[in-house]
Parts: structure tokens; sequence; C-alpha cells
């Protein structure tokens, strides 16, 4: 009975996705025959949904236009995938409100069968994270904000926002990028006339203006921001040729930590860096060989680096 009940609602999902689907196609999704599906949408029907079947040699079944979908229902698994989700979303900073997130986990969490909100409550108990949980929700943006940044770059819609630290200004947002645990958008500053990245936490409002943009062919949100992160106002700028592959290295330094480019046979690293001490130990760390290039003081960095630890290698030694 319970799985046949599934399988009734399993239809109702797939015709909800789908505009019309044949007898044929619904059976081989199912897992039933033909006369079955018949007998589902019988009982959809009478349940009140208006399943409106077309007959012919490839009759089917679609749902009436403008029916109101029933609210939102969920497996068991889907339930515990949702709820997981929610946790994994809030430490790593992901959610914009913690208040909506937490509240929608318990909503959840209300009408789970009692067995298996055990075992998910035994499974909340027992997981650990490797990394701490990112910030209490202060640099978390309202979820109005970015509703209304993303609806505006996938429709290239113009936004006057208001940042927190500037006032007003027109925003063409080419992309939303999260980073670090905080939001940002990208897009042509107008103010300034150049393509910049607001921390979307700092956006006090988002206003449409009903002008419309189309953003520069490819551009890739994600890589400008990484480029801007890797460039920001450093004290030494460096440069370094590395005699190693670009996936071996970047698996160990991230596009917004340093750029790398192909060059003489290895990779180029550039990269901004504020203290010399902690780049020597970096590049130490890739064990791979490698030519500084800029700054020279760099050199006396590494020097000094490698000395200490050769002494601290002799340590203990007769």
């Amino acid at each position: 009975m319970a799985h046949s009940a599934s399988r009734v609602l399993a239809m109702l999902e797939i015709l909800q996705a789908h505009r019309r689907m044949t007898v044929g196609d619904l059976a081989a999704r199912l897992g039933v025959d033909e006369r079955t599906v018949r007998r589902y949408a019988t009982t959809l029907t009478d349940l009140g949904i208006p399943v409106t079947a077309e007959r012919g040699r490839y009759g089917g079944y679609r749902l009436s236009p403008g029916f109101r979908l029933p609210p939102l229902m969920l497996t068991g698994d889907e339930a515990v995938a949702v709820v997981l989700g929610l946790i994994a979303a809030r430490q790593i900073g992901l959610t914009a409100e913690t208040p909506a997130a937490e509240a929608a986990e318990a909503k959840i969490n209300r009408v789970l069968p009692a067995d298996l909100a055990d075992r998910l409550a035994a499974l909340r108990s027992a997981l650990g994270f490797t990394r701490a949980a990112a910030g209490s929700g202060q640099d978390s943006p309202a979820s109005q904000i970015l509703l209304v940044l993303g609806a505006a770059t996938r429709a290239g819609e113009r936004l006057t926002i208001t940042y927190r630290e500037s006032g007003d200004r027109d925003l063409d947002p080419y992309g939303l990028v999260f980073h670090s645990s905080r939001w940002y958008a990208v897009g042509l500053d107008h103010r300034s006339g150049e393509i910049r990245s607001f921390r979307a936490d700092r956006i006090a409002a988002a206003r449409p203006t009903g002008h419309h943009f189309d953003p520069p062919p490819g551009f890739d949100a994600v890589a400008h921001l990484n480029r801007q992160w890797a460039r920001r106002g450093y004290r030494w700028q460096v440069e370094v040729l590395l005699q190693a592959d670009l996936a071996t290295v970047r698996r160990r330094i991230p596009a917004s930590v340093a750029e790398l480019t192909p060059a003489d046979g290895g990779l180029l690293l550039t990269c901004q860096a504020e203290h010399l001490d902690g780049m020597a130990q970096m590049l130490a760390g890739l064990g791979h060989p490698f030519t500084v290039r800029a700054p020279a003081e760099l050199r006396t960095a590494i020097e000094r680096y490698a000395a200490r630890l050769t002494e601290w290698a002799r340590q203990g030694t007769i």
C-alpha cells in the first residue's frame, strides 16, 4: 500500500516537471506497466489533482494549465539530504540568514518519522568538521539582497545599490561569487567605470533601475575575483619561475593567492605579499625547483629560512 502511494506521488512529481508525458514513458520511469499508470492517474484525479488524459496511439497525461502546485513533499532520504545540506551550509557560512536556515531545519525535523529523526539526531551529534564554523552570521547578507542580485544578474538589469561605506551607486552585476565565507557581487561600477567586487553583506539595499546591459563576452566572475585577490595591494610584488606543472601547483596554491601562467618551460607565479618570510615558507613547501625573479629581498628571506631549517635539523645531534 505504502509502495503504491509513493509511486503515485512520484508520478505527480514527474508531471509537475514535464508538460506532458506518454503512458509508456511514465511506465518506464515508475517501473510499472501502462495499466498501472492509468490507475495512478485515476487516483490523482480522485484526490482533486487535475490530470488530463490525451487519447490516441501516443496518448499520455499532463496537469491542467494553471494548476497550483501542492505543498512540497519530501521522502525521508530527501529530507535527510536537505537537513545535512543546511548544516554544512551554515558551517561554511553559505546561508544568507541563519535564523531562516534554522527555522527550515526545525520544520523538517518536526515532520520526520520518529525513527528517522532519531537516526538523524545521532548522525548530527557524531558529525565533526575539519574546519571551524565561518563566523557568527554577522557577515551574512540578507536573503532578499541575494535574490535581487541574482535576478538582476540573470536578466542583465542594472541596479542601484546602497553600499554602507560609500552610499548609492549604479552597478551592472555580472555574477555572484561565494569566497572565503563571504558573498561578493562582481560587476561594472558606474561611479569608477571599473569592474569591481562588492561584499553583499555591506549592501544595505538593491533596487532595479529598468536599464539593461550586456556583460562582456565570456566574462568569468570567479576568475576575476581570484585575480583581484591575488593582486591586492600588499607591500611586495613577487615573481617566481617554478619548474612544475600547473595542475600540481594549483592543488597547493589557490587562484586567489597567486596567478600562474606558462613561461620558459615552467610556470610564472605572480602575486603580492606583505611578508616575504611567508612566501619563503610557501615556496619551500612546494618541493619544486624555482628561480626568484623579483624582489631580490625574497632571495634573502629564503636563505634565512633555509638556515633556520638547517639549524633545526641539527638540533639533538652529537
